[in-house]
């Protein structure tokens, strides 16, 4: 116990020298592999090899392949296969992970794109659509919708957005609006057992709060309740009820039917 004072201040160290662009723990493993680097370069100058450019690259050598886990991976492909299966007329997305989830669902369907901030793609299964989702718009109207990691953010002026300590609920009301009768909306957003505001980066709910709201309850039916725990591993099909008070910083996802007009 009387290392966890310093663990905690380390943590908090860490944290604000990341903020500040600096990393010290990619800067130590780049350390690590300089002498193995040395090494393979002498290797291949042994084997006759010619080198014409030098970019060392340090971190690699004893990293994974890749990350099969978390928030984002789990969610991206989750709601894609959904969408794949039920094959909507339409799909809309609102702010979403491009390089992830639009991705994924423009490898087999076209998929409209609303975020605040520009997007440049030539991609022909993407359109784009610049739009503050803060205010209404009845020029969109879907029976697919789909706003993943995204709703958090409205309000906190981080993507140049204006400050709006309400932006959460008038978000959720204008995805409501956008959907069609019998329309599913695909929702996600960092979820604890407590409720916090990390300004200006996110917010974080209780997984029943949005279950609370006026207009949740008026106009959406719960259909399905996915999430992902604190160690990044996915649950299908949980019930809500008994994951409440399990996470730290998991993440909901919520499968939403509209129910009336």
């Amino acid at each position: 116990m009387i290392f966890r004072p310093i663990k905690l201040i380390l943590n908090k160290l860490l944290f604000i020298l990341s903020w500040m662009g600096i990393q010290p723990v990619v800067f130590v493993n780049n350390i690590k592999g300089v002498p193995r680097f040395f090494r393979d370069m002498r290797e291949w100058k042994r084997q006759g090899g010619k080198i014409t450019h030098y970019y060392p690259i340090l971190g690699d050598f004893n990293a994974q392949g890749g990350n099969a886990n978390g928030q984002y991976f789990h969610q991206d492909l989750l709601i894609a296969s959904y969408i794949f299966s039920k094959n909507p007329k339409k799909h809309i997305d609102i702010a979403s992970r491009i390089d992830g989830f639009v991705a994924h669902v423009a490898s087999f369907r076209m998929i409209e794109v609303v975020d605040i901030r520009p997007i440049n793609t030539n991609h022909p299964n993407i359109s784009f659509k610049q739009h503050d989702f803060m205010n209404a718009s009845n020029e969109l109207k879907t029976d697919s919708l789909s706003c993943l990691h995204a709703l958090e953010h409205f309000g906190l002026g981080r993507y140049s957005d204006p400050i709006d300590v309400n932006g959460f609920e008038k978000g959720i009301d204008n995805l409501i609006h956008l959907l069609d009768l019998n329309g599913i909306l695909y929702l996600s957003f960092p979820i604890s057992k407590k409720e916090e505001l990390h300004f200006n980066a996110h917010r974080v709910l209780n997984p029943l709060t949005l279950l609370k709201f006026k207009s949740v309850n008026k106009y959406l039916e719960l259909i399905n309740f996915d999430c992902v725990d604190d160690l990044g591993d996915l649950h299908k099909s949980v019930d809500i009820n008994s994951i409440v008070d399990k996470f730290s910083h998991g993440l909901g996802i919520y499968t939403f039917k509209k129910i009336t007009n």
